[in-house]
């Protein structure tokens, strides 16, 4: 009997994460959070850059150093970097043609609501802007739904097979550690996503930087912001299909 294609895709939570995260997004059916697993410092969990006139800075969600914890345990301290967040994006991109259109999402974020663990803000963040802003069908997941197996390459393939996927989406840079052989075994075909090849457009504060949040994008681009992610290229059928 054929079964259903259904193309998963696990990756830790981001905060605000870049169009990258998105535009692997738009390749699958499911989406797994993955934060019963260790948090790492100084990584893309609690920060991402903006633009502003002198080069990208920094937005980051104080959560302590501590690396002895896993991401969804990782609490946030005090109050006052919401405050600083919002008027750093209001401030930056204030001006540009699609900041009203988002702000009142964002402020909600960041001046009505109280966060006390950061995996609860970034999936928050990363569902609505995935929602609401960008149009997406995508199903999300948390891995802490499954009691898992295993460790590393191991545990994700358990992950997998439970979800039912037929198909994983992976960044480039699990090639270091994933092994073909065992997922051809597992019956999973495994691809990689290429984030080469994204387009400019004209941001507030040049020269261009792509890496930076999706809320740039959003800013600037407003509802054609999904041609600069994924529909550039050729409005193709997703790029796993």
């Amino acid at each position: 009997m054929l079964v259903p294609r259904h193309t998963v895709a696990i990756i830790q939570s981001n905060y605000l994460p870049w169009k990258g995260y998105f535009d692997i997004l738009h390749d699958v059916d499911t989406f797994i959070f993955y934060d019963d697993v260790q948090y790492t410092h100084r990584d893309w969990r609690n920060r991402n850059r903006v633009k502003t006139p002198t080069g990208p800075v920094w937005l980051t969600v104080p959560v302590g150093s501590s690396t002895d914890r896993l991401i969804c345990e990782a609490r946030i301290e005090g109050e006052s970097w919401a405050r600083k967040h919002w008027e750093t994006l209001r401030h930056q991109y204030g001006r540009t043609p699609h900041f009203e259109r988002y702000a009142p999402l964002l402020r909600d974020v960041y001046m009505s609501r109280k966060w006390t663990h950061l995996s609860e803000l970034n999936q928050f963040l990363v569902r609505h802007i995935a929602h609401e802003c960008l149009g997406l069908q995508v199903r999300f997941r948390d891995s802490r739904e499954w009691t898992l197996a295993g460790a590393k390459q191991e545990r994700i393939l358990d992950l997998l097979r439970q979800a039912g996927a037929t198909h994983y989406v992976s960044g480039p840079a699990a090639r270091s550690y994933l092994r073909q052989e065992d997922f051809d075994a597992a019956g999973i075909q495994l691809t990689y996503k290429d984030y080469g090849g994204y387009p400019e457009y004209p941001q507030v504060h040049p020269p261009f930087e792509h890496a930076v949040t999706v809320l740039d994008v959003l800013f600037h681009l407003g509802p054609e912001a999904p041609e600069a992610i994924w529909g550039w290229r050729g409005r193709a059928p997703r790029a796993d299909r």
